[in-house]
This record gives structure tokens, sequence and C-alpha cells, in this order.
């Protein structure tokens, strides 16, 4: 038994519309596939090139590498090789100026036997320390000739003592013209530093200068 479908059956004419249709679609989708593939295939050859050419830049730079390590490596044993020499050549000038040195000390010694100055540099420097001693030995002597001068002091007749110039003259007070006038016979004195007993003494009574 069946169950019929509601609808009608498409005419011939009907069905071969849409085969032709269906057709059409098809070649359609053929002809769409068939431009991807002619692209594929374009595009395949395009890239094998850049993918051979990618190839032989990776072993380019493997090989580049493997130079650059072979570099470093040549460079660190050169600077090895280099702080060596640098370390021989120190060990070398140390040598050389222990052996210049030495021959400067036998050449000293053979001088000092001929009695002779040891060396130029030495007889050069105890020249400047004589030198050097008597300059001292002059500014030590100019240093006490003034030391003395200013302790001399200039008397008026011409003689000079280390005394200090007592006062010969005064100027009077309510004088109206301030001449210097000399002292009489109470010419005043220096006195002494006071000392502790001079709480008891009375002080003294000033004597006029006129008189």
């Amino acid at each position: 038994e069946y169950k019929a479908l509601k609808g009608k059956d498409p005419s011939p004419v009907e069905l071969v519309k849409k085969i032709e249709q269906l057709e059409v679609n098809l070649a359609e989708r053929e002809r769409q596939v068939l431009e991807k593939e002619l692209l594929v295939d374009q595009l395949t050859r395009l890239s094998k090139p850049l993918s051979e050419q990618a190839e032989s830049c990776q072993q380019d730079k493997l090989s580049l590498a493997k130079k650059l390590n072979e570099l470093r490596a040549h460079i660190i044993d050169t600077n090895h090789r280099m702080m060596a020499a640098t370390a021989e050549l120190s060990m070398k000038q140390a040598v050389t100026l222990a052996l210049q040195q030495e021959i400067k000390e036998k050449e000293c010694q053979q001088q000092l036997e001929q009695g002779l100055p040891p060396c130029p540099e030495m007889e050069e420097e105890w020249k400047r320390m004589l030198r050097e001693k008597k300059r001292r030995q002059r500014n030590k002597e100019e240093r006490e000739r003034l030391a003395e001068e200013v302790e001399w002091t200039q008397l008026p007749n011409g003689e000079y003592t280390t005394a200090e110039i007592r006062p010969n003259a005064y100027i009077p007070e309510n004088d109206t013209l301030p001449l210097p006038k000399p002292y009489g016979a109470q010419a005043p004195f220096k006195p002494s530093q006071p000392g502790a007993n001079m709480r008891h003494i009375r002080k003294p009574a000033l004597k006029s200068l006129e008189t």
C-alpha cells in the first residue's frame, strides 16, 4: 500500500526546462572550478621559485651562522694570543728596566770610585740642595737683620737704642694754640706694672706741669 502525496507532477516541458537550468548551473560551477584550478596552478608555479629561494636562503643562513661562529672563535683565539703577547711584553719591559737600573748603578759606582759625581741627575740634585740651603741661610740672615732694625730706634742725636722713647714735650689742654711745650722738672716717667699691693697705696695728687 502507498499513500498518495499531494501536488502534481511537472509536465515533460517543465522537466526539460529544469534539466536545462541544472545543466547551465553545472556548467557554471565547472567553469568556476576550472578557473580556481588554473589559479592554483599559477600560484603553485609562482610560489615554487620562492620556496626554492627560501630553501636556498635557509642554507645560506646556516652557512653564514657557521662562518660567524668560526669568526667568533677566531676573534676569541686572537684576543687570547694578544693578551699572552701583552703579558710577555710587560715581563720583558720589567726585565729591561731592571737591567737598565743595574747598568746605571754600576756606572754610578764607577763614577764614585773615580771621585766623580755618581750621575748627572744626582749632581744637579746636590747643586739644587746647596742653592736651597744658601737661599734659606740668606733669608734667615735677612729676617734677623730686619728684626734688629725694628728693635733699634734712632735718637735725635743720631744714635740708636733699644729703649722706648720717652716723651719730652706735651700739648696744653687749655691753650688756644695747641703747640707742644717741653716738660720741666716734672717730666713723666713710665710706671711699672702695678702689683697686688696697689690697693693699699693712696692715689697721689697730680702736680701742675706749669710749675
